[in-house]
């Protein structure tokens, strides 16, 4: 998991009798939870209604693992700084 300011990046390995919208559900629902309940930002936190999610073959792993964990620099070279 990484992201930036406005949005997050996870690679979920997915357990095939669990559907996408089930976990996003619930990790957004305990995230959201553990950042109210600590206190962690003074206003009150909430997702944003939508999502994206994308299936990857066992071969792109490493390339999305390496996308994810460098998104400070990408978004640097598409922002264009």
């Amino acid at each position: 998991m990484n992201g930036m300011h406005d949005h997050v990046h996870v690679l979920f390995l997915l357990n095939p009798q669990k559907s996408i919208s089930d976990v996003i559900r619930q990790a957004k629902g305990g995230s959201s939870h553990c950042i109210n309940g600590e206190n962690l930002i003074p206003e009150k936190f909430a997702w944003q209604k939508d999502y994206a999610a994308f299936a990857v073959s066992e071969s792109q792993l490493d390339v999305v693992y390496n996308y994810i964990k460098n998104q400070k620099q990408h978004h640097l070279k598409k922002d264009g700084q």
